[in-house]
């Protein structure tokens, strides 16, 4: 278990959306007709948000460093450190309901020696769902095989988000879509939400993949619930997770990776998945972002 991405429930916990959109039911395996064949379902209504933690000022000092890496590397790819240590626990008594701190201010600008061919990246479409998530059977170069149970996708990204990254988001001139698929893996064990959010302009999908790579807890998307008919349990709230990403030309691929039961066993083989499923996306991402 690393000391980061992953820990007990209190420090570790991941939101998660009901997967209903709207609050209206949605047969498992069946897409509303008025979307389309490859159309997601709007995004859920959130239940859950990341708690509210303060970000010391060298975390700070150490983002500006990610940012120019990450911007100056272009389309791939900068896989998010072990950074965040875990929140404390709330003392006995203490009320549940946490303010957020306000989100640091932080900017990202293109080095000088940016891709030349940026300019004209950025001026394409956003990747849509389809792109991103191409198949609802997935199997890895590892042999390992995956069943997407739920895909959802909106343009109001903070619905997908923490408070403190929608915010964060919103420093800048915003982010186009957020698109999150669920998978399990063969045994229907685990439960992996993806998430593809991509911005205007590269400097903001930079500082977000800064902040969060500094800090994973406070800064994450909101994992999908099972859909109803799925066969799957919903995740116990607080239950540990893994948390990776990585950054293409102008989106920030998440992945949030439990147990379904919640538990906090086999660490390396639900990293292993995780990993497995976020590098799956992120390709997709980059073939279609890099053009």
């Amino acid at each position: 278990m690393t000391h980061d991405d992953q820990g007990p429930s209190h420090g570790r916990h991941i939101p998660r959306g009901p997967q209903p959109p709207y609050g209206q039911p949605q047969p498992y395996g069946q897409r509303p007709e008025q979307y389309g064949p490859y159309a997601p379902a709007p995004w859920p209504a959130e239940q859950h948000r990341g708690r509210g933690r303060r970000i010391r000022p060298a975390v700070l000092t150490a983002t500006g460093v990610v940012l120019v890496a990450a911007v100056a590397g272009g389309a791939v790819m900068y896989t998010g450190g072990d950074d965040a240590p875990a929140a404390s626990p709330a003392a006995p008594g203490a009320s549940a309901t946490v303010t957020p701190a306000a989100a640091p201010s932080v900017t990202g600008s293109l080095p000088s020696d940016a891709p030349s061919a940026l300019a004209s990246l950025l001026a394409r479409p956003v990747v849509r769902p389809e792109q991103a998530f191409p198949e609802s059977d997935v199997r890895l170069a590892d042999g390992s095989r995956y069943e997407r149970v739920d895909l959802a996708t909106t343009t109001d990204c903070a619905r997908g988000m923490s408070q403190e990254l929608a915010a964060l988001a919103d420093q800048g001139e915003g982010c186009s879509r957020l698109t999150t698929a669920l998978f399990t893996d063969a045994g229907r064990r685990s439960q992996v939400s993806v998430t593809v959010a991509s911005f205007v302009r590269a400097e903001d999908a930079g500082t977000v993949f800064g902040m969060a790579s500094m800090d994973p807890v406070t800064y994450q998307t909101v994992s999908l619930d099972p859909p109803p008919g799925a066969g799957l349990p919903t995740v116990p709230p607080g239950s540990a997770g893994v948390f990776r990403r990585l950054m293409t030309v102008r989106s920030v691929v998440f992945a949030n990776g439990q147990w379904g039961d919640g538990s906090e066993t086999g660490e390396a083989d639900l990293a292993r998945q995780t990993e497995g499923l976020l590098q799956y996306v992120n390709d997709n991402v980059v073939a279609y972002e890099e053009g």
